[in-house]
């Protein structure tokens, strides 16, 4: 169903582009089966999200005066992908700046949230609808709003809005996993256009679609046996990076 994808740069077989139905599997095996915990996979692809970001900008190419980021996080576990992304750049030296609209009341996420405010991480009150004040507040907008569990079909306020607007930024837009306003398997019908795409754990059949300047994938930690069950060929990961761009 899913074996779709393109040689990697090695030319061995195909990477898997993975659908709704077998990202959900993946994850359930790496939690029951392999006793990874919720924010261990969390912590682990939050940090591999800010290791892609220092790659394709780097301090000393940033534009503006301040490093600054924009990270506009989701209600579930993208959204928590987001805030560890966030602390990260932080030790990292970037000064990101958080909007979360809606905070979970998830325990682990309620953490995360902490974590970042005792690290002095401004949190938005609003999202500037005049985008202009986005483009040039920011270097760069890390978009952790949707992931594997949402469904784009019920998107509702304040994410509409929130949609539209990204649209409109001229800055560059990190996706985490899965674009906003793209559908998982479909792809991207009336979503953003990021010019980075990470996908977490192994690409999902919208990335096929992408067609930004870099994408990468956060999968090292997978387990040999998971990788092999799943089909998931991917590509090989040099020295002790945590990412792959493809």
């Amino acid at each position: 169903m899913s074996n779709s994808g393109f040689e990697n740069k090695d030319g061995q077989e195909a990477l898997k582009y993975i659908s709704k139905q077998e990202a959900e599997a993946l994850e359930t095996e790496l939690l029951e089966d392999y006793r990874f915990g919720k924010q261990q996979l969390i912590e682990i692809l939050g940090h591999s999200c800010a290791m892609a970001v220092t790659k394709v900008y780097p301090l000393k190419t940033l534009t503006k005066k301040q490093p600054t980021v924009l990270i506009i996080c989701g209600p579930e576990q993208n959204g928590a992908i987001g805030l560890v992304c966030a602390r990260n750049l932080r030790a990292f030296d970037y000064e990101p700046t958080i909007f979360y609209p809606k905070r979970s009341v998830d325990s682990v996420y309620k953490d995360l949230t902490t974590q970042c405010e005792k690290m002095d991480i401004p949190f938005l009150s609003y999202l500037p609808t005049e985008v202009q004040l986005i483009n040039d507040a920011y270097n760069l907008v890390v978009d952790a709003v949707l992931g594997v569990e949402e469904d784009i079909k019920e998107l509702k306020e304040p994410w509409a809005t929130i949609l539209a607007t990204m649209k409109q930024i001229k800055i560059p837009i990190i996706s985490l996993d899965i674009p906003s306003g793209w559908n998982l398997e479909a792809g991207n019908s009336e979503g953003i256009n990021p010019e980075v795409l990470i996908s977490l754990s192994a690409p999902k059949l919208c990335a096929i679609h992408f067609s930004g300047k870099h994408h990468f994938v956060a999968g090292r930690f997978l387990p040999y046996d998971i990788q092999k069950k799943f089909d998931l060929n991917l590509p090989k990961y040099s020295g002790t990076e945590c990412v792959v761009e493809l």
